[in-house]
This record gives C-alpha cells, sequence and structure tokens, in this order.
C-alpha cells in the first residue's frame, strides 16, 4: 500500500464512518473500483490498518464530545461508589451506553472470523450497501407514521431500548452496513429525533470503535504487518481529522435533515 492510497483510504473512512454511508463498504469498494490490485484486502494487515484508522476516528469523537465524556464518567463513577442510580442526566447516558455497548461486543467476538471473509470481495460490500438505503428509508417511512417530530429526550431512553440500539449497531460488522445508519434508525423508531438520534450513535459507537482498534494494534506489530505500519500510523491522523471535521458537521445537519439523502447515495 503506498502512502498516497494510504491517506485516500483514510479520509474517506474519516469521513463515511459518521456519515451513514458504511465506512466498511467504502474501504472495500473503492480500492476494487479504483484496481488497486497491489492491495490485499483479504490479508490480516489490512483489516489492522483498518483498525487502526478507526482508532483515529474513536479519538476524534471522545475529542469532539470531551466535555460530555468527562461528565459521563464522573457520573458513572460516582453511581458505582454510591451503589445506587440517581437521576443524574450523564449518569443514566452513561449507563445506557453501557447496556447499549454489551449486544455488539459479544456479536463482535462471536462473528468475527465468518465476517472477516466477506472483506476480500467487493460483492457482498456492494449489496449490504443497497441494503442500509433501503433500512434508511424504512427507518424514515415508519418514524412519520409513529410521530411526526421525536418527543423522547435522550436520558429517557429505556434500557431494553438503548440495547436493541446496540443491537441493530452490530449490524455494521458487516461491510456496506453503516454503524451510524443503523443506529440512527433504531433510534428513531425509539422516539427520538434526528439530533438526538445521531448524538446517540455517535456515543454508542466510541467505546466500541476505540476498544476494537486497541485489540487490533497488536497486530500491527506482528512482523508480516511492518509493511503497513507507517501508513497504518499516518493514516490514523488523517481519519481522525476528517472525522472531526465530518461530526462537527452532522451534528447541525441532523437538526434539521433527515436520512433520506444518503438512503438515495447507498
Amino acid at each position: 500500500m503506498t502512502f498516497t492510497q494510504a491517506l485516500v483510504l483514510a479520509l474517506l473512512q474519516g469521513v463515511s464512518e459518521l456519515f451513514p454511508v458504511s465506512s466498511l463498504g467504502h474501504t472495500i469498494l473503492v480500492p476494487a473500483l479504483l484496481q488497486w490490485h497491489n492491495i490485499d484486502r483479504s490479508a490480516p494487515s489490512f483489516l489492522s490498518f483498518v483498525v487502526v484508522l478507526h482508532l483515529g476516528t474513536a479519538l476524534a469523537l471522545i475529542l469532539f464530545y470531551r466535555a460530555e465524556w468527562f461528565a459521563i464518567a464522573r457520573a458513572l463513577i460516582g453511581s458505582v461508589a454510591r451503589g445506587r442510580l440517581s437521576d443524574d442526566r450523564y449518569e443514566r447516558i452513561g449507563w445506557l451506553l453501557v447496556v447499549g455497548t454489551i449486544p455488539v461486543g459479544i456479536l463482535g467476538v462471536t462473528l468475527e472470523q465468518p465476517v472477516r471473509k466477506l472483506f476480500g470481495s467487493p460483492a457482498p460490500a456492494a449489496a449490504f450497501l443497497f441494503v442500509n438505503g433501503l433500512v434508511m428509508f424504512l427507518g424514515e417511512r415508519l418514524r412519520r407514521r409513529r410521530s411526526e417530530t421525536g418527543g423522547r429526550p435522550l436520558q429517557r431512553l429505556s434500557y431494553t431500548q438503548s440495547a436493541l440500539i446496540g443491537l441493530a449497531q452490530s449490524a455494521a460488522l458487516l461491510p456496506g452496513i453503516s454503524r451510524s445508519g443503523i443506529s440512527m434508525v433504531a433510534g428513531l423508531l425509539s422516539d427520538l429525533n434526528h439530533e438526538d438520534a445521531a448524538h446517540y450513535s455517535f456515543l454508542l459507537a466510541t467505546p466500541v470503535i476505540f476498544a476494537a482498534a486497541i485489540l487490533e494494534i497488536p497486530k500491527l506489530l506482528a512482523p508480516e504487518a511492518h509493511v503497513v505500519l507507517l501508513q497504518a500510523i499516518a493514516g490514523g491522523i488523517a481519519a481522525g481529522i476528517a472525522a472531526y471535521a465530518s461530526v462537527a458537521f452532522l451534528t447541525r445537519y441532523f437538526r434539521s435533515n433527515d436520512l433520506r439523502p444518503f438512503g438515495w447515495y447507498c
């Protein structure tokens, strides 16, 4: 992989991870469309490279929401120290995130090997990207039938609803299914508005992306992965910058817009 290819994939990942268009699907499809035959998408080193790009994205999300993450961490530690829950907003959101992270954590470990086999071919990614677009159209249609305005505040989500949003996020293990898109649809169907659904999707994605990246980084230190180590570091920085710009844009976009343009794109 050349540095130019690494930076193109990094910028693409940083944008498409947060835009509801599937970063993994694009990371598989774009090299195929550009006929980058020197990149073996099924190689372990390629997956490790992609995960480092995700680490850059996770760090960008932590930086963007740093004040909120600090408040959530402090509230969670306080509730554990007290041994009971309170009505604190950040404490409630923190425990919702814990519950929502469990499904994707379990499924990610269980399905890693079967799903990894899909990375070598662009055809499944293209098919799942098409499905991803249909899911966004369906989610918008169902939400409009239920309510014109999502009236449930984020902290009023039930733990069951949070677990279901986390379960929906697990579908992003499939290349072409967007993590932010599928979890936003699940949030909309839980009566959140677009802004809160996007906000919760970004918060929920952060620990999953960060943990997966940390677990994969040692694989980049293996001898067979050294060929992409420098590219991965440069790519992680570029992906982080692109991700920060993307989340800044999307938090404003979803105040008055919906998922349908991304559905058409997919």
